[in-house]
């Protein structure tokens, strides 16, 4: 057990090392780049990097830790519903691509709501934006952070309040002091880690069952239901698993942690470098995570914690230290999660609502002052709200993304693509996105067996094109877009 926490200890060093080292780069930024550097890395990501830091960012917790004990619940059912993250980079990329960088740095725009501010000259789809932001952000976090002190918690035997402790000081510090650079460098050693972990732990697994075949056997006697697509008790059924398509591929370009990542980029050779490296590396870790759940089935049986069993397995199959190496991959996971929200929600309150409406002339010394505050601030309430742990992170992450999805995608990609697109159109779609988004998941869960997004996300879109045609676009949003 030892060994295991030394493992963990030394990576979180490497980490903190990296953040200090960003940190000596932020501070020698110009003073008035200060916000561009913080929260975007002075747009000047590479290729690969961008690749890793997509992929970091969205592989969580709940692909580390939910997502297998989904699968190891579910069977190969749920690793076939997995598989429909494999787009995600490619279609955010594709369909944000060179257009959003570029009308991102024509309104300078350092977040997803200064793209809709210079888009859509609304205060309100401004404060709308922020809000749902705040709101939905703020359960994603939490999932997470309750993620790190669970997975801290298995490991070194601690109660759960003193994990999350270690693991809310060790993320906020880094964060803090580095901003997004500090960020986006984490987030590609965290990559690199997460890959090589789960290749080693996949193999250690099916050795330690002894191979495919006997694995599958095994599998088949408990239940032949764990080697069909419809999952253990036969409830995947065709159109909920489809509707996952929409939740986790296509319309993950609403989500603004992932978004913001397509304003960072330096060139669009370094894009589609990133296209390319962030699909494959995204394939092999969500297929590979959630396989070795299930075959952790016949290896660990019994197990009533879904999100226990990726430490459990770990432990189980591999000696102490590597162990260490290979739960710090899903500790990455979570941290560049939990970092990358963090900036976000930061960003929202001081960027988005202070700069813009409370004080727009605010200095450099007051922006930085401000920006190191709110991260603090949001640190700590979130801790306190990860007090009292829900029994399946998943669901309150998919909850987190849904909500997201159903405000942002149509503002944001017929903000792009359609110059008829207005404030009003805009206004319509988050307000209904967010309202039947609520109220689906309250009350009508599963309405013709697809995903609660599916529905608020077809409604938003009507919600768009209706409002923008009623009132016809202004002078200004046809200027947004010179011909």
């Amino acid at each position: 057990m030892n060994a295991v926490i030394w493992s963990l200890f030394i990576f979180l060093s490497i980490i903190f090392l990296i953040g200090f080292l960003s940190s000596r780069s932020l501070n020698k930024a110009p003073e008035d780049s200060f916000l561009q550097e913080y929260f975007l890395g002075g747009r000047r990501l590479g290729g690969f990097i961008l690749a890793m830091t997509m992929m970091a960012t969205y592989g969580s917790a709940s692909s580390f830790i939910g997502g297998p004990g989904a699968a190891y619940t579910e069977g190969l059912g749920w690793v076939l519903l997995s598989m429909s993250q494999v787009v995600t980079g490619y279609f955010v990329l594709m369909i944000l691509g060179k257009k959003f960088a570029i009308m991102a740095r024509r309104y300078k725009a350092i977040t997803l709501i200064d793209f809709l501010k210079g888009r859509y000259e609304s205060k309100a789809v401004v404060l709308i934006a922020a809000f749902s932001i705040i709101v939905f952000l703020f359960s994603a976090m939490a999932a997470q952070w309750v993620g790190g002190a669970r997975l801290i918690e298995s490991l070194t035997g601690l109660n759960y309040t003193t994990a999350l402790f270690i693991f809310a000081v060790s993320v906020l510090v880094y964060v803090i002091i580095g901003g997004f650079r500090a960020v986006a460098l984490t987030d590609t050693v965290q990559g690199v880690v997460m890959v090589t972990g789960t290749l080693l732990l996949l193999i250690a697994t099916i050795a330690a069952g002894g191979g495919i075949e006997n694995i599958m056997t095994d599998l088949r006697t408990e239940n032949p239901n764990l080697v069909t697509p419809f999952g253990a008790e036969g409830t995947l059924t065709p159109s909920y698993v489809s509707s996952f398509w929409i939740l986790v591929g296509v319309a993950v370009v609403g989500l603004p942690q992932v978004t913001v990542r397509a304003m960072s980029y330096k060139s669009s050779r370094a894009m589609h470098r990133a296209l390319i490296i962030g699909t494959i590396v995204v394939g092999f870790v969500m297929l590979n995570m959630h396989l070795i759940g299930v075959f952790a089935r016949p290896i660990l049986p019994g197990i009533e914690v879904g999100d226990k069993v990726m430490p459990l397995i770990a432990q189980e199959v591999l000696p102490p230290w590597l162990a260490g190496f290979v739960l710090a991959a899903p500790m990455a996971a979570i941290m560049s999660t939990v970092d990358s929200l963090l900036l976000l929600v930061s960003s929202a309150v001081v960027k988005d609502v202070y700069i813009n409406y409370m004080n727009p002339n605010a200095s450099n010394t007051t922006v930085k002052k401000w920006s190191f505050t709110v991260t603090g601030v949001l640190g700590i309430l979130v801790f306190l709200m990860a007090l009292n742990p829900p029994d399946l992170l998943i669901w309150l992450n998919l909850f987190a993304f849904g909500g997201l999805e159903a405000t942002f995608i149509w503002p944001v990609v017929l903000g792009l693509y359609w110059k008829r697109g207005n404030k009003y159109g805009a206004l319509a779609s988050m307000v209904v996105g967010i309202t039947s988004y609520i109220v689906v998941d309250q009350f009508f869960p599963s309405v013709f067996g697809v995903h609660n997004v599916v529905l608020p996300i077809v409604l938003s879109l009507a919600a768009y094109v209706i409002g923008s045609l009623a009132k016809s676009p202004s002078h200004n949003s046809l200027a947004a877009h010179p011909h």
